[in-house]
């Protein structure tokens, strides 16, 4: 029962806060009463375990919900994205228009991937993996601009049509398994059905996986990453980069580890075929993320490629990639989200989307810009931190899976991708904090500029001062007090830059207790 309140209370909650009328801030207070009770919810589950059939499709399928290994370690990496994203939004959502639907859809979302997290086979993990697809796309959609539903339907296409390539899929794995649709490790097919049979199911893993795959942003069906991610709220694109995003790595690891069987596609055109498109996605989403000058949308492409280092990890068909895979699924959660959440300080703040906007404002933004250094040193994978971790448990079970130059490219892809990696998201740091003497000049003139401005409209010999307008998405205390040629103060807010600082640590903490998570996981791998 325990597992059922935990999905429903962060659904009913959320709809109910949002449409209650309350004062100013005050829903506020509820939100954070509701996220911490989901939290306290989860945390028992993942505690006491425990499993729920809600009711039978068939003599043989059902809707079924359990707590494994799997469940846990992912059910931890979302509460951990919704909690702390959640008291953002808090201070990020004033410059939004609809806060309540905003957050109204949140819990809702948190709700449905939960329930992804404890799917217990695979009709059931199906119909939570398209609730969360059609709980979180009203996230992106909810600025309601044109560019807004373009890329809200975008994602919502991409999303259903990798679902029903999941879905076409998962019938020919509970049609050969000994229990329809369940899970167990190692997989559940009946061999002796399936003999004769054996290329048909090779080619619906590849379709399920190439489907599920395109959640996790799996060249050639990436598109709807970078043109969700700049659009949506900072707060969503954090979600969806960190974790919503591997709903898909989540099917994958069921269809693949606890259906199919890892031995069954080890050594198949099925594995090169998959890892191929891995190490392309990896090389792709790098170089577009390098050439990229909107931040988040170089953040969207950094998403394709790291969460494809997730997937080549799981696709070596190894326990030791399976766990570098994991870990960097926590890597990366920890440190995308940090960024995005440092993009929409950006933002809140300064009015400032384009990354050569963003020199010098180490100065007017330093916790949140130490924030973004430790985050992008995790993802390069710079020791001590997380990603240095996840990467080198990958790279070495690809050096040791005997698969001739596939043992070597995975290495070199990674390299160079860590270098790509430094070369987009490093430079943002250093001109944030040594923006050079060109930089300081010219906000000398503008400064001066602006008193000159300013002096001759007080004299009254000109009366057509022009007014520097705010900038889309600035914060409230910017409009108040941005004139011609004013040197705007900032003051960083903890609810923006507190979720940040617990990110940056949690990235940290994956990189120096990883040995001790990998062993942790190996009891489920």
């Amino acid at each position: 029962m325990i597992i059922l309140i935990t999905i429903l209370f962060p659904i009913i909650s959320g709809i109910i806060i949002s449409n209650i009328h309350m004062e100013d801030r005050q829903p506020h207070v509820w939100y954070a009463a509701a996220i911490l009770i989901t939290d306290l919810l989860g945390a028992n589950a993942i505690l006491t375990g425990g499993k729920l059939t809600l009711f039978s499709f068939t003599e043989t399928v059902s809707a079924y919900f359990a707590v494994d290994g799997i469940s846990r370690f992912f059910m931890i990496v979302v509460m951990l994205l919704f909690s702390v994203t959640c008291f953002y939004a808090f201070e990020y959502m004033k410059m939004e228009e609809r806060e309540n639907a905003f957050f109204a859809f949140y819990f809702i979302c948190y709700g449905a991937m939960l329930a992804v997290c404890m799917a217990g086979n695979l009709v059931t993990l199906y119909l939570c993996f398209e609730m969360a697809t059609l709980t979180s796309m009203p996230l992106v959609l909810h600025e309601l601009t044109k560019d807004a539903v373009s890329a809200a339907l975008k994602y919502l296409f991409y999303s259903i049509g990798g679902a029903l390539l999941g879905l076409l899929s998962i019938f020919f794995v509970c049609y050969y398994s000994l229990d329809a649709g369940a899970f167990a490790l190692g997989g559940t097919l009946d061999l002796a059905r399936l003999a004769g049979n054996e290329k048909v199911m090779l080619a619906m893993a590849f379709v399920g996986i190439m489907g599920f795959g395109t959640k996790a942003g799996m060249y050639p069906m990436h598109g709807w990453l970078p043109a969700a991610h700049p659009i949506a709220p900072a707060p969503a694109s954090a979600l969806l980069s960190g974790i919503i995003a591997k709903a898909g790595i989540i099917a994958i690891i069921r269809l693949v580890y606890y259906s199919i069987g890892a031995d069954f596609l080890r050594g198949t055109w099925v594995q090169y075929a998959w890892m191929t498109l891995c190490m392309l996605t990896i090389f792709m989403g790098s170089m577009m993320a390098f050439k990229e000058k909107v931040m988040k949308k170089r953040l969207a492409y950094s998403t394709i490629s790291q969460i494809s280092y997730i997937s080549l990890g799981l696709a070596l068909l190894v326990p030791e990639g399976a766990e570098g895979a994991l870990l960097h699924v926590a890597a990366h959660a920890t440190s995308k989200g940090c960024l995005f959440l440092a993009a929409g300080t950006f933002i809140y703040k300064l009015g400032k989307r384009n990354v050569g906007e963003l020199k010098g404002i180490g100065k007017q933004l330093p916790i949140t810009m130490w924030c973004f250094l430790f985050a992008s040193l995790s993802l390069v994978g710079i020791p001590p931190m997380g990603g240095y971790v996840s990467k080198w448990y990958i790279a070495l079970a690809a050096v040791g899976g005997g698969m001739g130059a596939y043992s070597i490219l995975p290495p070199i892809i990674l390299l160079v991708s860590a270098l790509l990696t430094a070369g987009y998201l490093l430079p943002v740091v250093v001109d944030a904090f040594f923006p050079g003497h060109e930089h300081a000049e010219e906000a000398v003139l503008h400064h001066a500029s602006g008193k000159r401005g300013a002096a001759t409209s007080a004299s009254g010999k000109t009366s057509d001062k022009k007014v520097s307008k705010p900038v889309s998405g600035e914060g409230t205390w910017q409009k108040e007090k941005r004139t011609a040629g004013d040197e705007v103060p900032v003051r960083e807010s903890a609810l923006m830059y507190v979720p940040m600082i617990i990110l940056s640590v949690a990235a940290l903490c994956v990189g120096i207790f990883g040995s001790q998570i990998a062993e942790a996981m190996r009891a489920f791998l």
